[in-house]
């Protein structure tokens, strides 16, 4: 079984990341913000104001519309990215992390008090973070392909060649992430920069030849495209959403570079650029309303159309490295919070332990990715399955910022619920103009993220059942050491520790070494490890020991789901508690468990096969918990669950 057991205990508001080295200044925290958090953001102007007037949006292509409907994405911009987010949203930090899980804790420990909502807002942040899975896989190939689609700019007879393309720059970038994103990262933020100083300098120009554009900074005008579209409206929604993915990200990645940084390089930079360049396509569309074949590249003198195709690439490869990124360290999280098996984990930096690779996750999304690619083939086309997963993420966000900030911060009911009244209605709209996409291509990230919803919620609720079983069938730890004061039993002078889920009763292996070897150890530490919902658990709140007596103790170690569980390492800390576990005397007792399905076992047949193929296809405990491989000894058990 697996010794991890997940505990939503209060959070500790002294915890910090004790492995991390000091904070960088400001202005480098900036510059690696900008390569990391806003790629997906960035590279929206490559597909937004073309699906904006496709013709299944029903927008017509003249001045009045083209006014319209670029006032209304930087309006859009300003109150879901700005206010939203920047201003709300970066204030519900978990001990300085951010993104769904960490909020869901959050939301969770606000109302501890009350179980069965405390259960369905876990569910629903998992939900959640399920939906990520599916922006993972969409954004590296709706971001790679729309780059690649300028190779018919060029020449239109390299349009054959986009898909192609598009498939070699996804392997290749899937398959340097073995080798760590440490090296690669540094130039993402110079790289970056050039890109949004391009997209603002070429909007400004076309600016200049058409100031009429600079009309869209009036909101009326956003008000007035919205209200007029009428039944049309979400289709063109459905399209400016497209100019909002990767908002998600200023959240998600807080942890990594703090708000302030994340603030600055928005307001000083990303949204000034943002605006011009999508003032400057409008611009373009109302002088040229030919160019709506691809706005973007016909904004680039045919001289540079090749600069611009290279300098979109690496902003698309960018893009992608980020939601890959956030794949690794989602799962993870999952993992630790319990709603995941374990998985392999390799850490691609001695330095920083956030830098990790996953095979398994790095195989299943490039193979999800490529097929995405595959199936739809262009741009247009995942624009369609493109937003719907992003916006039910951010709809989640909204539900779960209301019990953080009316539970958790006591702020008056009339302010809580008139913001989140407002932001609810806000992604309303925004969900229901994905959802009409939903037959051309939506369902892919929704299928994909039920799929993944119910993977998670079948490994919670199995390894939950077996806790229970656990429990039913195990015998009270108490009462058993007790037992032993009258027994003669053979003492082997070595320390022995027991890797358990459950504190309360014998563990499994212990009784197994005591019926076929008929011995116990000099000293025998029955071992718990706890996930609390914190990123972080310092040092000094890392180890609890008690004695059981009999030469029995008690030890629980604490991590936080940021973490990176070191057993050994932190057996080193109980010394300071009077326990030695000297590390060269010491063997590693595991309960291996073969779960056999059986009828009445409290979860549905299919289920407890489901969880029956995950638990035998986990990551081993060795690994996972970094124990000495030849201080190990597994021992088996049959399980009816």
């Amino acid at each position: 079984m697996p010794p991890a057991s997940v505990t939503l205990a209060a959070d500790r508001s002294t915890a910090e990341a004790p492995s991390r080295l000091p904070r960088q200044g400001v202005a480098a925290l900036t510059l690696g913000a900008l390569g990391v958090v806003y790629g997906d953001i960035g590279t929206s102007p490559l597909y937004t104001m073309k699906e904006v007037f496709a013709p299944h949006t029903g927008v017509p292509l003249d001045a009045l519309r083209i006014v319209g409907a670029v006032s209304t994405i930087f309006w859009a911009l300003m109150l879901v990215v700005t206010l939203k987010y920047v201003v709300l949203i970066l204030r519900a930090d978990n001990h300085g992390e951010g993104g769904g899980l960490a909020l869901t804790a959050l939301a969770a420990e606000a109302v501890r008090s009350r179980p069965a909502l405390r259960r369905g807002l876990l569910l629903l942040g998992v939900f959640g973070a399920t939906l990520f899975y599916g922006d993972a896989v969409i954004t590296p190939a709706i971001s790679v392909l729309g780059a690649m689609e300028g190779l018919g700019v060029i020449a239109p007879a390299l349009g054959a060649y986009v898909v192609p393309a598009t498939i070699a720059v996804l392997v290749g970038l899937f398959a340097v992430q073995r080798y760590g994103t440490g090296l690669v990262g540094r130039f993402f933020g110079p790289v970056i920069v050039l890109w949004f100083a391009t997209l603002g300098a070429i909007g400004a120009v076309h600016i200049a030849e058409q100031p009429a554009i600079l009309a869209a900074l009036n909101p009326l005008h956003a008000w007035s495209f919205v209200t007029g579209r009428g039944w049309q409206l979400p289709a063109a929604i459905g399209a400016i959403v497209l100019a909002l993915t990767g908002a998600e990200a200023l959240y998600a990645d807080m942890g990594h570079f703090g708000k302030r940084p994340i603030r600055i390089a928005w307001t000083g930079l990303v949204l000034p650029a943002l605006a011009l360049n999508y003032m400057g396509q409008g611009a373009l569309l109302m002088k040229d309303p030919a160019a709506i074949e691809n706005p973007f590249y016909h904004l680039f003198p045919e001289a540079w159309l090749v600069p611009a195709l290279v300098l979109a690439t690496l902003a698309a490869i960018i893009a992608s490295q980020a939601v890959i990124s956030g794949a690794y360290s989602l799962t993870r999280q999952a993992v630790q919070l319990g709603f995941l098996p374990r998985m392999r984990v390799l850490y691609t930096s001695a330095r920083e332990p956030g830098q990790i690779y996953m095979p398994a996750v790095n195989s299943m999304l490039l193979a999800a990715v490529l097929g995405a690619v595959l199936f739809f083939g262009s741009s247009s086309a995942l624009a369609a399955a493109y937003g719907i997963a992003v916006t039910l993420t951010m709809l989640t966000t909204t539900l779960l910022t209301w019990f953080v900030v009316r539970e958790r911060w006591r702020l008056p009911s009339w302010l809580a619920g008139g913001a989140t009244a407002f932001f609810l209605a806000v992604d309303a709209l925004l969900v229901a103009g994905c959802a009409v996409k939903f037959l051309d291509g939506g369902w892919f990230p929704l299928a994909l993220g039920l799929l993944l919803f119910v993977v998670m919620s079948t490994w919670w609720r199995g390894r939950a059942r077996l806790m229970d079983e656990i429990r039913q069938d195990g015998l009270e730890l108490r009462g058993f050491i007790d037992g032993l004061q009258a027994q003669a039993i053979h003492r082997a002078g070595r320390t022995a520790v027991y890797p358990v889920a459950d504190v309360a009763t014998v563990p499994q292996a212990l009784l197994h070494n005591l019926k076929h070897n008929q011995v116990l150890h000099e000293c025998n530490v029955v071992l718990t490890v706890e996930f609390e919902p914190v990123p972080w658990v310092p040092q000094e709140e890392r180890v609890q020991v008690e004695s059981l007596g009999n030469r029995f103790w008690r030890v629980t170690l604490r991590f936080g789901f940021m973490d990176t569980p070191d057993v050994p390492k932190a057996l080193d800390l109980v010394r300071a508690q009077g326990l030695a576990i000297p590390p060269f005397e010491t063997t590693y007792f595991l309960s291996r468990e073969t779960l056999v399905p059986a009828p009445g076992g409290g979860l549905a047949n299919w289920r407890a096969r489901l969880f029956a193929a995950m638990s035998r296809n986990a990551g081993g405990v060795v690994e996972f918990l970094r124990l000495p491989d030849n201080a190990v000894v597994e021992l088996g058990t049959r399980l009816q669950v």
